[in-house]
């Protein structure tokens, strides 16, 4: 082989890494600044609680992390403008739950669309019945997308003293989608010994939520898969509260998690 064959070879096999390391990254097309900007921070500080409670260290990390969210994942407006904020709020709702798992990518997803407010369950928000705030895709025309009524999201993050996020919530489903189903038992998370105990957890505390003797959400009672959404949502939003209520939950969420956030 001549010399020129070999360096066209070479100029082949180069331009064919090209397409498919460009076929498989997946890009936003929202331009990310390269420095984290100054009101960013700002707002993390003064609207994302877990980011405020982190160390110096720590926070540039979940910046790191936003950024390369927002890179990779789309976020679209239907009938309503997508700020920075709304992008910052979406990127943190995905971050939190998946911070302790450095390199994390929510390899399914695609697109999160905002929409102006809560939506039915045929998507419509703008008539009839709509008391959905979000939605996570498990399958079909779903699976790569997650849906956020905007005010919802807001609210989240609006209200500190609640146990409620709906944002925190739909990543939590597509963390636990991770082992290829959402079922309520992120079992590559879960250490093995713990996954029986989770699942009478799930029973016992189910009970008592229909009884009414439970300050878990009752809607956690729907399915494992939404026990573990809720359940999530109050570990990250209220931890401290929540390990003093519920020591068994917080102690197997702090083992899924990678974080003792109390």
């Amino acid at each position: 082989m001549n010399t020129f064959t070999l360096l066209f070879a070479l100029f082949l096999l180069c331009m064919l890494g090209w397409v498919i390391y460009n076929s498989k990254v997946k890009k936003s097309g929202f331009e990310v600044p390269e420095v984290f900007p100054a009101d960013w921070r700002a707002f993390l500080l003064d609207k994302v609680h877990f980011y405020k409670e982190l160390s110096d260290s720590d926070r540039l990390v979940f910046e790191n992390d936003v950024q390369r969210f927002l890179k990779r994942i789309k976020i679209t407006g239907i009938k309503t403008t997508v700020s920075d904020e709304d992008r910052l709020l979406v990127a943190s709702s995905a971050v939190i739950p998946i911070f302790r798992f450095p390199e994390w990518e929510y390899k399914t997803l695609v697109e999160v669309l905002l929409y102006p407010d809560h939506f039915s369950e045929d998507f419509n928000f703008s008539e009839g019945e709509r008391n959905i705030a979000g939605m996570a895709g498990s399958g079909g025309m779903m699976s790569n997308l997650v849906i956020f009524s905007k005010p919802a999201l807001w609210q989240g993050f609006e209200n500190k003293t609640d146990k409620h996020n709906v944002g925190i919530h739909e990543f939590v489903h597509l963390f636990d989608k991770q082992d290829g189903e959402v079922d309520g038992i992120p079992s590559i998370y879960l250490k093995h010994q713990f996954v029986l105990p989770w699942m009478q957890l799930i029973k016992k505390n189910t009970e008592e939520m229909l009884e009414g003797k439970s300050d878990i959400y009752v809607y956690g009672a729907t399915n494992p898969q939404e026990f573990l959404a809720v359940t999530s949502e109050y570990f990250f939003e209220q931890p401290h509260l929540f390990k003093e209520k519920h020591p068994e939950l917080y102690k197997v969420l702090s083992s899924v998690f990678h974080t003792d956030l109390a």
